[in-house]
């Protein structure tokens, strides 16, 4: 089924879906003006050499510095060569190969290998709960399991090779009121957390906890987590998720959290750039969907930036510019796929703010990197 053409908002700039009120980005990062300090991006995925220049461009308009990337390997090389001493990169596995088995396990021992002798220092373990229905499909529901035999392993040589842990725990509480709402399959969302914390023991290095450790609904269940666990730290990315939930907070109950946990909470955006973004029409794979053209793909990256600054910096209180199928998911008589929620801004202190764009990501990542030239 084909989609209708773009409407066009008062401003004449095409509305999609990373850009439903037509916002102009590049004027609105001048608006914002240069954050508080230079923004380390702890959480993204960049590939694709051409939409990697589209999104140098966006970061260099909303002052973001230094991003730390989950490339695929074989495309490393050619994302260092666009953004330089800008980019650093973690460690992931072969997600779209066709042996499961063997990338998730024998094959991605050698993947990280191969990215500590690149000088990657962070490996990722991907264990959201829909890594089930990803292991039921060859017959090993526990293939993804965070605490699975493979898994353990793979963090037995990560960890002697003096690499830190970032990790997808749980998902949007949404979810598990429509995809996860059989726990016989996928436990509740308070059991995803039983093997992280047994983990977090077991290899007390860094971990970094994307999307808000996977409960920014709960700020309360967080500050549990962080004080239990001191190698623990959490990263903001996942922007639809944490508009819609970090919105619904107080501002000063957000920023009394910021400052109990000053200097373990990044900044991630969890941006994901392609090539396939440039390419007009539509395509199977969902993230590549997100956007059709170069003007598209520079809304998607740029929407990203905007919405988490303007949260952080800013008193706005108005609709998201990026459409949030979440809400028709849950409430479909509400709400249709382009319909967003509300982002209240959190006007978060300049001190505040210096550690979550700048000093806590600098203070624990910075260090294993003082051997590069």
């Amino acid at each position: 089924m084909s989609s209708p053409p773009p409407k066009t908002a008062d401003t004449g700039i095409a509305v999609h879906p990373a850009n439903r009120l037509g916002l102009d980005y590049a004027a609105q990062a001048r608006s914002l003006g240069d954050p508080t300090a230079p923004i380390i991006d702890v959480h993204s995925h960049l590939n694709g050499t051409t939409a990697a220049e589209i999104y140098r461009r966006v970061a260099d308009l909303y002052g973001v510095s230094l991003t730390y990337s989950m490339t695929q390997l074989e495309e490393v090389e050619a994302i260092r060569a666009i953004l330089g001493r800008r980019v650093r990169f973690i460690a992931v596995p072969n997600y779209t190969g066709e042996d499961r088995r063997h990338h998730h396990g024998p094959g991605f021992d050698k993947r990280i290998k191969q990215f500590h002798e690149l000088g990657v220092r962070i490996v990722k373990f991907w264990a959201a709960p829909r890594g089930i229905d990803f292991g039921r499909e060859i017959g090993e529901p526990d293939l993804l399991r965070l605490d699975g035999s493979a898994r353990l392993k793979t963090m037995e040589l990560a960890a002697d090779l003096g690499m830190m842990f970032m990790t997808h725990i749980a998902d949007p509480d949404t979810w598990f009121t429509a995809k996860y709402a059989d726990a016989s399959v996928y436990g509740t969302k308070a059991q995803q957390y039983e093997p992280f914390e047994a983990l977090l023991d077991r290899f007390p290095v860094p971990w970094i906890a994307a999307h808000m450790g996977g409960w920014p609904e709960d700020l309360q269940f967080l500050s549990g987590l962080l004080s239990r666990h001191d190698n623990l730290y959490l990263d903001t990315s996942a922007a639809k998720w944490m508009i819609r939930e970090l919105s619904k907070h107080p501002r000063l109950e957000f920023v009394a959290f910021l400052e109990r946990w000053k200097g373990r909470i990044m900044f991630g955006s969890d941006i994901v750039t392609s090539d396939e973004h440039l390419k007009t029409g539509e395509t199977q794979n969902d993230v590549h969907a997100r956007a059709n053209s170069a003007d598209e793909a520079f809304d998607l990256y740029a929407s990203r930036y905007w919405v988490f600054r303007t949260l952080f910096e800013t008193d706005y209180d108005g609709e998201s510019p990026i459409a949030d199928p979440d809400l028709s998911m849950v409430d479909p008589d509400r709400y249709d796929e382009m319909d967003a929620p509300q982002l209240v801004g959190k006007s978060v202190p300049p001190d505040l703010l210096r550690s979550l764009y700048h000093d806590a990501a600098h203070d624990l990542l910075d260090p294993l990197h003082r051997d590069e030239c």
